[in-house]
């Protein structure tokens, strides 16, 4: 309520008097009559009352939680405002605001007749401006004001300085107290009311002005809010003059002793009290998120986006934000704090906020695909950056989830997973074998360097290693290029595109997209991990294969609920199968990479080694990956109960390369994030693939010092081995 000016207080001096009188006349009726009258005139008048009055549908904020349910990431709204029980809200504070603003409202009928005549004595002998409006009638008036299916003009018209819309006011009032219990008008006041410095009801002006529930208010801390709803700009004590909030709280003491809600002694202790705020700003979107965490506004940012593509939600993107800032939905999260702050560390340790180069990392839950963190070395921020640098180190692009722009990173040879799971689904074995050369000339036209006689040619990235036959095993173990090509052709490059696709894999290049779409058959070059990709889509395609063979749509909520308590059927997984045994056989080859033993003894080498010594010996798998001239480098390493992606890059300049020595970070970093996912958990196994899956292989195995059980401790190579091991790209 704004400060009356001298044009208002002439309004309200005329209408109080012709209301009055109006009250009067009408008083002077034969008693029958008039209740016959007015029983049948509010009960007529309740029917037609705006659906707004009827069901309250006023804007609240939402909150977004942390996995735990606890952990407030940050909150959505135009107006902050929360609905809080009539129960919730300390009883000081209700006597105080019925002291402050409706003395008789407990003997009234929505419409105060002695509070009108005294108004009209007031505003003429001293001039004040009072109203004579009841809680009911300040109720009726602030719902029209604010609620959202009304238009511009007819929520203006709600305020407007007319006998017309105070008639209006008043009938609707009185329709409202012949069907609403006092308890209820007052809740429903409570929590519309508008307390200064952008605090709309009492939940939000608790947090605003003492950070605290309405339920743990004291008397000099309810008083004092009571009485800021007169002119909540004007008396607000963080925006407004704190004197003059000491002063109104000062009246509304007294009118609880005049009440006899309080002692005279009560009163005069409350008074006493020096004011003492403990102001709180509540987080308003994603940039604003509980804490400053950093890396949560990207997860943030995902869940905005997957909203605001849910119809349950609203018919149009509009719809969809709005019911995201104005519905006052409870929104537990999928984002573990425990893993987030792990993947974030590790990812800024690798390199700091102020480098153009990254890691984005995704964590996912296999069987439900759950997100469970989304880190990057980032600010996740509207700021500018210094001296023209474009993406860091604030940025607000989703350099993890990929979309608005931002189509990815090629992630190598973690793609020849996908080869894989479609040679394995064609009815071929783990035991397929290939005399894998160091180049492999293809049927596929090509030019420059890398072809051969026309043809595209590629090479093993360390032939003395690679080279040689191999089985999918250790051709997964040792990441050898020429195998997987030579695989491919064999199943036909389309399926292993089609097979990306049905892990999650989406073309955000428009390059790509078109290849898969229209060239997919001759896309020899897919399996070496050639399109553009993020770590959640890797992520969630590995956590594929962790749950032998469920497929579940990333998912950045665990539930919804709606203010009324419903619940809202938004957070289930969902998911598609895929055959579990294949699945179980690519996991097979998958614990060559990682420095662990196949359950068919056929692993002899891996690109990622330290792995299995970072996790104590854990059941995990996992593939590296290196794109041309390490331009990127990335591994995706997984357990049963989580899988986790990370891949080290230049966002604004692909030309750049990383360098192949980062490998080795970002596979340390994947590891201890698993370590943490894991921490505390019972070990899981993975399930061995049936022996027709596995078939028969045609050679020895080659004993590996690195997973030999046989391995003697003193072997004195073992640690030359086990370096060259861990530097080995692929």
């Amino acid at each position: 309520m704004a400060t009356p000016t001298p044009l208002s207080r002439l309004f309200t001096v005329v209408l109080t008097g012709v209301l009055a009188g109006l009250v009067l006349a009408v008083a002077a009726l034969p008693g029958n009559l008039l209740l016959g009258f007015a029983a049948k005139a509010a009960l007529g008048n309740y029917a037609a009352l705006p659906e707004a009055l009827r069901t309250p549908a006023t804007p609240q904020r939402s909150y977004l939680y942390a996995n735990d349910g606890k952990t407030l990431i940050t909150t959505f709204y135009d107006v902050n405002r929360t609905d809080v029980a009539l129960a919730e809200i300390a009883p000081v504070m209700r006597q105080a605001i019925v002291a402050a603003e409706d003395r008789r409202f407990y003997d009234h009928g929505g419409v105060d007749l002695r509070g009108m005549l005294r108004a009209v004595v007031s505003n003429v002998t001293e001039g004040s401006g009072q109203g004579g409006s009841t809680l009911t009638m300040q109720y009726v008036r602030n719902v029209l004001k604010t609620d959202p299916n009304r238009t511009a003009e007819e929520r203006a018209a709600a305020t407007e300085p007319t006998i017309g819309r105070k008639l209006q006011e008043i009938r609707y009032a009185n329709a409202l107290e012949q069907r609403l219990g006092k308890d209820e008008i007052l809740n429903r006041y409570l929590n519309i009311a508008y307390f200064g410095s952008g605090a709309y009801g009492v939940a939000a002006a608790s947090q605003r002005y003492f950070s605290k529930a309405p339920a743990d208010l004291t008397l000099a801390e309810a008083a004092l809010l009571a009485g800021l709803v007169q002119s909540p700009e004007a008396y607000s004590p963080i925006d407004g003059d704190a004197d003059a909030a000491l002063e109104r709280r000062g009246y509304v003491l007294d009118s609880m002793v005049e009440t006899g809600a309080i002692t005279a002694d009560q009163a005069a202790e409350a008074r006493a009290e020096k004011l003492t705020l403990d102001p709180s700003e509540q987080a308003n979107g994603c940039a604003a998120t509980a804490g400053g965490r950093d890396g949560w506004g990207f997860f943030c940012d995902y869940l905005r986006r997957w909203w605001v593509a849910q119809p349950e939600f609203g018919d149009t993107v509009q719809e969809r934000e709005q019911a995201l800032r104005r519905g006052g939905y409870t929104v537990v999260t999928t984002l573990d704090p425990k893993i987030q702050a792990t993947a974030q560390r590790q990812a800024t340790g690798i390199y700091g906020y102020d480098n153009p180069r990254a890691v984005p990392i995704a964590a996912v839950e296999p069987g439900t695909g759950r997100v469970l963190a989304m880190a990057v070395n980032r600010h996740y921020s509207l700021d500018g950056n210094p001296g023209g640098q474009v993406n860091y180190p604030n940025t607000v692009n989703p350099l993890i989830s990929g979309g608005a722009g931002v189509a990815g990173y090629q992630a190598g040879s973690t793609f020849k997973l996908f080869t894989m799971l479609a040679a394995l689904e064609s009815g071929r074995t783990l035991s397929t074998g290939f005399d894998a050369p160091s180049r492999l000339p293809t049927r596929y036209a090509a030019e420059g360097e890398g072809s051969c006689d026309g043809r595209w040619c590629p090479a093993n990235a360390n032939p003395e290693w690679m080279d040689g036959y191999r089985m999918m095993w250790d051709g997964f173990g040792r990441s050898v290029n020429t195998y997987f090509v030579w695989l491919a052709e064999q199943v036909g490059p389309e399926k292993v595109v089609e097979m990306a696709q049905r892990l999650g894999i989406t073309f955000r290049a428009e390059s790509d997209a078109d290849f898969a779409e229209n060239d997919a058959a001759d896309w020899g070059a897919f399996t070496l991990g050639v399109a553009a990709t993020t770590p959640l889509d890797l992520a969630n395609a590995y956590a594929t294969v962790a749950a032998e063979g469920t497929y579940c749509a990333p998912l950045p909520v665990v539930s919804v609920t709606a203010p009324d308590g419903q619940r809202l059927p938004v957070g289930d997984p969902d998911c598609r199968e895929l055959d579990p045994d294949v699945a179980r056989a690519a996991t097979d080859a998958a614990r060559c990479p990682v420095g662990q033993q196949s359950a068919f003894g056929q692993c002899n080498g891996g690109t990622a080694t330290a792995v299995n010594r970072i996790l104590d010996g854990r059941p995990v798998a996992g593939k590296t990956g290196s794109s041309d001239q390490a331009a990127t480098e990335s591994f995706v390493g997984y357990t049963p109960q989580v899988a986790v992606a990370g891949i080290a890059a230049n966002p604004d300049d692909p030309t750049d390369s990383v360098g192949a020595a980062v490998q080795a970070r970002v596979i340390d970093a994947v590891a201890r994030i698993i370590g943490t996912a894991v921490e505390g958990q019972p070990e899981q196994s993975f399930t061995p693939p049936t022996r027709e899956l596995a078939g028969t292989p045609r050679r020895p195995v080659d004993r590996d010092p690195l997973t030999d059980p046989r391995r003697a401790d003193d072997d004195p190579l073992s640690d030359l081995r086990r370096w060259f091991r861990d530097r080995t790209r692929g």
